[in-house]
């Protein structure tokens, strides 16, 4: 009998979770391998590990207790990695070389595959005088194309997909281009860009009054706040970003506000932190602790929930003591405050369990009282955990109590920890789970809706044929297997038929016993008024969020999967993109339109030749295929490797411009060439520009270094429906915004890592 709920749980485990040695062969031979493996681990640093490794075994059994998928994949594993999933950098010196060392530090993080944030509010504004050079500053968004360069060139070596988050506060003279600075598709695709919203900025939106945008106690533009406010409002609108956090919130409510400020968030946005400080991330399946679902009696068993969240606690906390750092700061952070972030996912299908609406009024005050329960017992397990181990090292009990988060706290809980003190600084967050809850099988992820009732998912075999199966939600599955073909109650809703401001009063009622924040997106309809845009974002301020996040399927974003009430289709999204999205890669015509181009490498004694060929469709151009051919057979390998693998990317449509981004980024270390007088990094990067070149020729690019060019509504004959952009890692088109970032639902890659 497998431990697991559905196929899906069993394949995400086999490939993202699953202990191998380096040629592929299992080292965890089933999933009870692998919660043997993390218990044995987190237990390690206990001075009775044989006490502990059952207790933690026991939690992790039938998926009620999900560590983040960086503990799952390498507790106990031996391997140079962290356990912790994302971090913010130190701050921005406002110079050169301080500059350049924060980039290599990120450099170093992102090596190690943390995702990274970082506030850019602390460089000079574009035009800025440099003191002592004879120069004007090019701002903040020349430096964070750097470090976009960087992203991408660390991804190129063969690294996990870079995820870094950048803010800039709401008063920065560059905040404009920051706000806009996306709206090239070919500009900061490395990064999720988030707007530091100030009291005092949301005051002047509401009064209507003027806002200046200042630098080191220098006024350079000033504007009304509310014309700022409504060009943050439109981008997002019409591209979703920037999103929009209340910093000044973060701050106050911030239990460590007398020892640390926060300027930035992790890349989703859930874990505000200090300069060094990571997040390290777990939660608590809610589908699993449910009694009698859909019955008379059903309800959540609050004894076992304390119970599981007390032993989660102590396992979070002695992840700190086993993981690994990037740099000796963040461990030295880490150490001093010992933070962790204890979530929630399944919260959708537990509502869902106990015959709630999720967005009700009912479902919110459940929500509420739920996380109460979790924020007391977590609290009071670290109070026991400072008995036994010692509070954080940087706890203070007159300022940790007078916080803004402390000062709503059970008073009982604020007593323990005036006497006793506490281990971990802060203790709830709430992650994207959209991996881990696919591993559990299938449940709602974090305290988002449920996305689908279910949707029909290809599966890659060895053979390299396809199968279908049907995915179907973890709630929804419960229903079928003890109501049988009885119809749906209508409390039953998904992401797609909520109204944004049922998704606030979630977040909201949620955000009020997490210490930390919320990873969440609100989903809006495509017509939407800006107007009722607006009201949302107004709506998460004036009910105590600490940021939004929206998602608006439109012609530049891409559409939001869609699935019929049933579940019975595969979903399918709108072919309104001005980008070709090919269901199924195309057979090759018969003759093919193309350019053959010669590369003379220096040091090289036969020169390279490139050839690609375009599909016509409708009349516009678009790269098919590549041929790499050379009489050297030193690199007959690995030009046949690249021939195919690039010729299969192009095949699948799609934007297709990364190939050469990510070409062109790559460095050979033993050194480039120039060319034609420009410095080429390496063989890859000169037929990475060959390829550029004939793009922009073509038409399909608009320029060297830039985005797609504009491309007419265009329809693939003989071909499915489109439905939007492949997902990079498995190629199946199941995407869909999840906690603010792109998801795969059949391979739970997410962009955001």
């Amino acid at each position: 009998m497998t431990r697991f709920a559905a196929p899906i749980a069993e394949q995400i485990w086999d490939m993202k979770y699953r202990f191998k040695q380096a040629d592929g062969t299992p080292i965890d031979k089933t999933v009870e391998d692998s919660w043997q493996r993390i218990a044995r681990s987190l237990a390690a640093v206990e001075t009775a590990p044989a006490e502990w490794e059952p207790k933690f075994y026991d939690v992790l059994a039938d998926f009620k207790f999900l560590p983040a998928g960086r503990i799952t994949a390498g507790a106990g594993t031996e391997r140079s990695v962290t356990l912790f999933n994302c971090f913010v950098m130190g701050t921005i010196p406002d110079s050169m070389g301080g500059i350049f060392d924060m980039l290599k530090e990120a450099a170093l993080t992102m090596q190690q595959g943390g995702g990274i944030g970082y506030d850019f509010s602390t460089i000079r504004p574009k035009g800025a005088k440099v003191k002592g050079v004879a120069a004007d500053a090019s701002g903040p968004l020349s430096f964070m194309d750097v470090w976009d360069a960087m992203c991408r060139t660390i991804m190129s070596a063969g690294s996990r997909r870079g995820a870094m988050m950048a803010t800039m506060r709401c008063d920065h003279p560059d905040i404009l281009d920051f706000i806009t600075a996306k709206r090239d598709p070919a500009r900061l695709r490395m990064f999720n860009v988030s707007v530091l919203v100030t009291d005092a900025f949301m005051a002047a939106v509401k009064a209507d009054e003027p806002w200046d945008l200042v630098f080191e106690g220098e006024v350079y533009h000033s504007l009304r706040a509310v014309e700022l406010w409504d060009q943050i409002m439109n981008s997002t609108f019409e591209f979703a970003e920037p999103g929009v956090i209340f910093i000044d919130r973060i701050n106050q409510a911030n239990n460590l506000n007398y020892c640390e400020t926060i300027a930035a968030t992790n890349p989703c946005g859930e874990q505000p932190l200090p300069p060094y400080g990571a997040c390290l991330l777990g939660s608590i399946n809610m589908a699993r602790l449910v009694s009698d679902p859909f019955g008379a009696q059903a309800k959540l068993d609050e004894a076992v929930l304390s119970d599981l969240v007390a032993t989660a606690v102590r396992m979070m906390d002695n992840v700190v003591d086993a993981s690994r750092f990037p740099l000796e700061a963040q461990q030295r952070e880490a150490e001093a405050k010992r933070r962790i972030g204890l979530g929630v996912t399944g919260l959708a299908d537990a509502l869902l369990m106990v015959g709630l609406r999720y967005g009700s009024v009912e479902a919110a005050a459940q929500t509420e009282a739920w996380m109460h329960q979790i924020a007391r017992a977590a609290y009071l397990a670290s109070v026991d955990l400072a008995k036994e181990k010692g509070a954080f090292p940087l706890f203070d009990a007159e300022g940790y109590l007078a916080s803004g988060a402390m000062e709503q706290m059970d008073a009982d809980v604020r007593d323990a920890i005036a006497k006793h003190g506490i281990r971990n600084a802060l203790l709830t967050s709430i992650a994207p789970t959209g991996t881990i809850s696919l591993y559990a099988g299938n449940v709602s992820s974090g305290i988002e809706p449920v996305f689908a009732y279910a949707y029909t998912r290809k599966v890659l075999q060895k053979d390299g044929t396809r199968t279908e199966e049907e995915v179907i939600d973890y709630a929804v599955q419960m229903w079928r297997d003890k109501m049988g073909d009885a119809e749906l109650p209508d409390y039953f809703v998904n992401a797609q038929t909520l109204e944004p401001l049922e998704h606030v009063r979630m977040q909201a009622a949620a955000q009020k016993w997490i210490d930390s924040s919320i990873s969440k997106t609100i989903n809006c309809p495509e017509d939407i008024s800006f107007e009722a845009f607006k009201d949302v974002y107004m709506a998460a301020w004036d009910q105590g969020c600490k940021g939004c996040t929206t998602y608006r399927p439109n012609a530049v974003t891409g559409s939001v999967l869609s699935v019929s009430e049933e579940g019975e289709k595969a979903p399918e999204a709108d072919t309104g993109a001005d980008v070709v999205y090919i269901s199924e890669p195309l057979s090759r015509p018969e003759a093919l339109e193309g350019q053959t181009y010669k590369v003379k490498w220096p040091d090289s004694e036969h020169a390279l030749y490139i050839t690609v060929n375009d599909l016509l469709l409708n009349g516009h151009r678009r790269p098919f295929e590549v041929f790499i051919n050379s009489k050297n057979m030193e690199h007959f390998a690995w030009t046949v490797a690249l021939t195919r693998m690039i010729s299969a990317v192009f095949r699948r449509g799609g934007d297709v411009s990364f190939v050469v981004e990510e070409l062109k980024a790559v460095f050979d270390p033993r050194g480039g060439a120039w060319v034609d007088g420009k410095y080429i990094p390496s063989i890859l990067a000169a037929i990475g520009g060959v390829i550029e070149h004939h793009m922009v020729v073509t038409g399909f690019l608009s320029g060297e270094g830039m985005g797609l060019k504009s491309d007419p509504q265009a329809e693939v004959v003989n071909l499915e429906q489109s439905r939007g952009a492949a997902c990079s890692s498995c190629g199946q088109f199941d995407l869909r915004m999840v906690e603010g970032c792109m998801t795969c639902g059949s391979c739970g890659y997410s962009k955001c890592g």
